[in-house]
């Protein structure tokens, strides 16, 4: 049995704990090792580590920092096909889903390349008499990153190129549950000339992440995960005294107007509905068509569903498992709710033939109409390939009905006026905002993040809210004696 360990001030180790968590291949339902889940004792060690490298990394000059993202992008890069292949076998999406993942994380790693000109400080001369004023951004010291199982390279990579080229050191812990993703990144950090202890990967699961947020020498917690958790975590680590950003939950709509192109909004529903079995933050779970396109919309939807394979993410399927048996009972409970709450399912996913073994995690893509706000398959956070269809009467109706969720990640608006489209973008309570792309994630040198329930704290991933984030701001006012007025003459010849 693979047992996965650790990876502390340079290597893979092991720890202290003898607990163990199960980890499977999604699309086989087999297990295929086990991860160890630290103690606090392993945290502990992991902190100590970051210490002591924390101390000498934030002195490397900008040039060694950006020699080594420089040197970790390359080998990202050249990798890609193995990290997506070892996304897949534990997450279970499909190789596309994931290649995709691997491609967007490597953009934050060429943000964080060009961590020199952000972390470009300000300059005033004789803000009085010969005194000038200037300003720096230096390190925190000691950052901890706690990420989930849906983007296992991705959100790893939102936080850690930054905090790295900012010249902290990195306690890592990502989900139990696709583990082995998290500790290739760090040797190839490590390869790159990443200096021992600067990035620590520990697995675990809710006593590592309370141990990270309960560590006086851990200045600042970035996670993302459901909505509890990513409250419990605000809650814990501020009171620790620690900075933090806690990225939770969503419910992404996208409003269709009866002036849109219905082909590209039904293509769009299925991809941002669908993909990575609808285990992703920035998913399309509720559709919210404004009358009258109901109807054609919702039967160019199913059309779309219908020609959709689910199966074995390296067989060339369009869309792979779910992550867990458990997780897959959870999301299948939901069908079954909006079943019964009177819901109609176009299109059910608890008949799916898979391609792949029949043991695996398997439910396929599910399309409900006629869904009323009260119903839980659209206030809950279902984070699986689940469909919901609203109808409403007015663009009014639309704003009201996304404005009133206790979440406001994304969303999205499909419309070929561009008044309309101006006014959403105004009105809409959401971090992030779509005009015809359905999945409005925004590029690396933007920051990822949402509003209300969708984070806690109040600086978003990477981005210019990323460096700030790993950096506090530092001013300094400076007087210098000139020898010509007074001064003291320290060997200069006297000018006159």
């Amino acid at each position: 049995m693979n047992l996965i360990g650790h990876f502390v001030d340079g290597k893979r180790v092991g720890g202290t704990s003898t607990r163990r968590g199960d980890v499977f291949d999604p699309a086989t339902g087999r297990r295929t090792g086990q991860v160890e889940l630290a103690s606090a004792a392993d945290v502990a060690v992991a902190v100590e580590a970051a210490e002591r490298a924390a101390r000498t990394w934030r002195d490397a000059s900008l040039a060694k920092r950006t020699a080594v993202l420089f040197a970790f992008r390359e080998l990202v890069n050249a990798r890609r096909d193995r990290l997506a292949e070892v996304i897949t076998a534990e997450h279970g999406k499909v190789l596309a889903d994931a290649a995709g993942e691997v491609q967007r994380g490597l953009e934050v790693i060429e943000y964080a390349c060009g961590i020199p000109s952000a972390l470009r400080g300000g300059f005033s001369e004789n803000v009085s008499t010969e005194v000038d004023s200037y300003s720096l951004r230096q390190p925190l010291g000691v950052v901890a990153v706690i990420s989930p199982f849906n983007f296992p390279v991705m959100v790893p990579l939102w936080f850690v190129p930054v905090a790295v080229a900012a010249g902290n050191a990195v306690v890592l812990k990502p989900s139990e549950k696709d583990p082995s993703a998290a500790l290739l990144l760090a040797e190839w950090f490590a390869e790159a000339g990443l200096p021992d202890g600067v990035l620590n990967v520990v697995n675990g699961d809710a006593e590592a992440v309370d141990a990270l947020l309960d560590h006086p020498t851990v200045r600042a917690v970035s996670f993302v995960g459901s909505t509890p958790v990513a409250r419990h975590v605000y809650q814990r680590g501020t009171t620790a005294g620690k900075r933090v950003q806690a990225l939770g939950g969503a419910k992404n709509h996208m409003v269709v107007l009866p002036d849109a192109d219905l082909d590209l909004a039904a293509d769009a529903a299925v991809n941002a509905g669908f993909g990575s079995a609808g285990e992703r933050c920035m998913a399309i779970s509720a559709l919210v068509a404004v009358e009258p396109v109901a109807d054609d919309l919702v039967a160019r939807i199913a059309d779309r569903v219908a020609g959709l394979r689910t199966g074995d993410g390296r067989r060339g399927c369009d869309m792979g498992p779910l992550v867990t048996a458990a997780h897959a009972d959870r999301v299948r409970s939901y069908v079954e709710a909006g079943v019964a709450a009177g819901a109609v399912a176009v299109v059910d996913g608890r008949d799916v033939t898979p391609d792949g073994d029949p043991d695996g995690f398997w439910l396929g893509p599910t399309l409900f109409d006629r869904v009323t706000p009260d119903m839980s398959i659209y206030t809950d956070e279902i984070f699986g390939p689940v469909l919901s269809v609203l109808r409403v009467g007015s663009y009014d109706e639309a704003v009201a009905l996304v404005n009133a969720s206790p979440y406001g990640n994304g969303t999205a608006i499909f419309t070929n006026d561009g008044g309309a489209a101006r006014r959403y973008q105004h009105e809409v309570e959401a971090g992030m905002v779509g005009v015809n792309v359905p999945i409005p994630v925004p590029m690396a040198y933007y920051s990822f993040g949402g509003w209300k329930a969708s984070l806690f704290g109040d600086l978003h991933a990477h981005g210019a809210d990323g460096v700030a984030f790993f950096t506090r701001g530092k001013v300094v006012t400076s007087r210098w004696l000139d020898p010509r007025h007074g001064g003291v003459n320290l060997g200069f010849p006297t000018q006159t």
